[in-house]
């Protein structure tokens, strides 16, 4: 039991915490307020009426990251790509600026076209479908499987390309060369290693396109290309590291209702060598030649006038010799009337001769000609 005076005590004291919370809370209060209105003049425009620059974080919309990643719909067009898409691809170079090897591709689909239809007795038609820019290791990724791919060497470039032939064309070629009924498709069948004769087939073929691909380069540069080996493991066909750039060429070869596609790969590395030569500009199919000029400069050099020396003797001297040479000074020569005379044009020996003496002229009687001897 508590006394009258102590309940009284209690409840005083109990009133005077109360009061000191109602303070604590209206200090809060004001405080918070305070905040808030130095946040408003913050956020007040300046004098100038444009609002003060504040650090805070937005977040992107879907069409701000599409540009960002460089897959923006309004540029769609290669030549204008943007964002990380343009850092990935600047790496590349573009075959655009490598013009002669369009005519050189487009050469190529002309030749193919006959030497197929010779090769399969049926009617051939060979289009070609785009020429892109790749990293090898990305191509060789992309490569749809079951597939056949074929490394040929270019024996004077001395490098490696690739073709890459696909399913379809393989099955149809192995039916059109073993006599397979036309309006009917090729019988394809998946999951299953290619026999010895289908091997044997597509390696036919691959035979007559490279055959074609050094007639194509031949105006350009004369190139043979030889089978090295025939892979069906896309890895065991690295040519080239692959991270290095290459050009892949997708030819559609149409038989009837059959067909399939053939891609050919060039490494820059390969093409190296003719860099100069795809980098010019061509005129119609002489791939930038003018006969007219040619003939022209042929038949001027013709009538080029050019000065012949006889030399007699020659003699080595030395310098403090050559300096005490006064006029009437004799320099013996050991030449005869027999000796051999030799015809300079300039310092190039031409002919050589006997001297002597027609009327009152001294002249050399040419007997043969100089043998250049090959520096080693």
């Amino acid at each position: 039991m508590t006394s009258p005076g102590e309940d009284e005590e209690q409840d005083a004291l109990a009133a005077e915490w109360e009061a000191s919370l109602g303070e604590e809370d209206e200090d809060q209060d004001d405080l918070a307020a305070e905040w808030e209105a130095m946040m408003g003049d913050d956020d007040s425009p300046d004098d100038d009426g444009s609002a003060p620059a504040r650090e805070s974080t937005r977040v992107l919309n879907q069409d701000e990251i599409d540009s960002l990643l460089g897959f923006d719909d309004e540029h769609e067009d290669d030549s204008q790509k943007s964002g990380i898409q343009a850092i990935l691809s600047s790496a590349l170079v573009s075959y655009e600026r490598l013009p002669m090897l369009e005519v050189v591709f487009d050469r190529l689909v002309r030749l193919m076209s006959t030497s197929l239809r010779n090769f399969t007795s049926d009617n051939v038609e060979v289009s070609l479908d785009n020429i892109a820019s790749i990293r090898f290791g990305d191509y060789l990724n992309s490569i749809p499987l079951p597939a056949m791919l074929s490394v040929f060497k270019a024996e004077e470039w001395d490098n490696y390309g690739l073709i890459t032939v696909d399913s379809s064309l393989i099955y149809s070629i192995v039916d059109v060369l073993l006599g397979g009924r036309r309006g009917t498709a090729a019988m394809r069948i998946e999951g299953r290693p290619y026999t010895t004769i289908e091997r044997s087939l597509v390696e036919r073929m691959v035979h007559v396109m490279l055959t074609d691909l050094s007639a194509a380069f031949e105006p350009l540069s004369p190139v043979t290309f030889r089978f090295d080996r025939l892979e069906t493991n896309p890895r065991f066909a690295t040519i080239s590291r692959p991270s290095n750039a290459a050009i892949v060429t997708r030819l559609r070869i149409d038989m009837e209702d059959r067909g399939g596609r053939l891609e050919l790969l060039l490494p820059y590395a390969t093409l190296e060598p003719v860099r100069e030569l795809l980098l010019q500009m061509f005129m119609g199919e002489k791939f930038g030649r003018d006969s007219i000029w040619e003939t022209h400069l042929a038949e001027e050099l013709w009538m080029t006038e050019v000065d012949l020396e006889a030399v007699v003797d020659t003699q080595t001297m030395r310098l403090s010799d050559v300096f005490d040479l006064q006029v009437g000074s004799r320099i013996m020569l050991s030449a005869t009337p027999d000796s051999v005379i030799r015809l300079n044009c300039g310092e190039i020996p031409m002919y050589s001769g006997r001297m002597g003496r027609k009327g009152d002229n001294i002249a050399v009687k040419i007997e043969g000609r100089v043998q250049k001897v090959p520096k080693a």
